[in-house]
């Protein structure tokens, strides 16, 4: 998990530098290896780097080779390798072996459908000095959150709602129609937030502000066609294949990885398929309560043991309700944007549910 924020506005006061500083700060949480600001003449970029890939060479903002095309990313390009030998051999050089920085080379190869071509889990920014555009991308399933808010002569962009703000110009009127939507649904759907002045990037489009002018693109449908005829051992083997193609490519990393293993059955498929790939036991982390009517530490022990784990358990009690009222500070970007079955504390260095 990292974390990006800027802004960009022809009103020198709007773009304040330190201003962009605070926004990091009310994200630092996100990022604690490293932090990195650009200024790129009308504003600022910056990110707080959770290290994943590249440790040393891994900073963030990251330009291309003229340093035109500017971006940060929160998240992580599974086909990074791919899509670098593709834009070497169109004569692009690179100085890291970090995902990120293919985004500016893609960019500049393909124009704004170079996020079609991307696989991974991400959100992105990226500047074009040539053309005075910020560009703001999502991840198909909007798996990494981003939210933006319209300023007098330009924009703001935060991976969190608590980012956004610290900018004094930002309102923090609430939206009652957001509010209704959490009180319904559980979460609020994109684009709205619970604040009237700020939005959410929807999940698969692309959001760009050229000097005041906005668009926003859809650039990915799920589809459910075509419909496929074929035996339950042949979907059987599909799947099988799926998912242990979706669990390899996640495991790519300079640092040691995790899995959070409830015992269930998602997060024991997943450690299920790391046993494949993973040439040291796996790490698993259990948390177990001491109330029984609600602990299921036995069912994580029973696949921990089946492959072997090194498995670690956490029991929560009375004074862990502590921590989990102060981890409620970095909570509202998340439930607010992420339909009730997809919340969860997770982090780039764990796999699983």
């Amino acid at each position: 998990m990292c974390g990006i924020a800027g802004v960009v506005s022809i009103d020198p006061a709007a773009r304040s530098r330190p201003v962009v500083r605070q926004m990091l700060g009310a994200i630092a949480h996100r990022g604690p290896d490293d932090e990195g600001l650009l200024d790129i003449g009308i504003g600022s970029l910056g990110a707080r780097r959770l290290a994943i890939i590249d440790l040393a060479r891994g900073h963030q903002p990251m330009t291309d080779e003229s340093g035109s095309i500017s971006v940060v990313q929160n998240g992580e390009i599974y086909n990074f390798i791919e899509l670098r030998a593709e834009l070497l051999a169109h004569g692009h050089s690179f100085r890291t072996d970090n995902d990120t920085e293919v985004l500016p080379h893609a960019y500049q190869e393909w124009g704004t459908g170079f996020v079609e071509r991307l696989r991974g889990m991400f959100a992105l920014a990226l500047w074009d000095s040539t053309k005075r555009t910020l560009l703001l991308a999502r991840d198909r399933f909007g798996k990494k959150p981003l939210v933006y808010a319209l300023l007098p002569g330009g924009i703001a962009f935060a991976s969190e709602i608590q980012g956004l703000l610290q900018h004094p110009s930002i309102s923090r009127q609430v939206d009652t129609r957001g509010i209704d939507d959490y009180l319904t649904f559980g979460y609020v759907p994109a684009p709205r937030t619970a604040f009237s002045a700020i939005s959410k990037v929807p999940p698969a489009h692309v959001f760009t502000w050229n000097d005041g002018v906005t668009d926003l693109r859809r650039y990915w449908h799920l589809a459910f066609t075509p419909k496929l005829n074929i035996s339950l051992e042949d979907a059987a083997t599909e799947l099988c294949t799926r998912i242990d193609d979706a669990v390899r490519v996640r495991l790519m990393s300079d640092v040691p990885l995790g899995a959070f293993l409830s015992g269930g059955l998602d997060s024991s498929t997943v450690v299920a398929f790391m046993a494949r790939h993973s040439e040291r036991p796996v790490k698993t982390f259990s948390i177990g309560f001491r109330d029984q009517a609600y602990d299921e530490l036995e069912y994580a022990r029973i696949v921990a043991r089946a492959y072997g784990t090194e498995h670690r358990e956490f029991i929560v009690d009375s004074p862990q309700t502590i921590m989990a009222t102060q981890a409620m500070r970095s909570l509202p970007a998340t439930i607010a944007t992420r339909p009730p079955r997809s919340r969860g504390l997770r982090s780039n260095g764990f796999l699983g549910a």
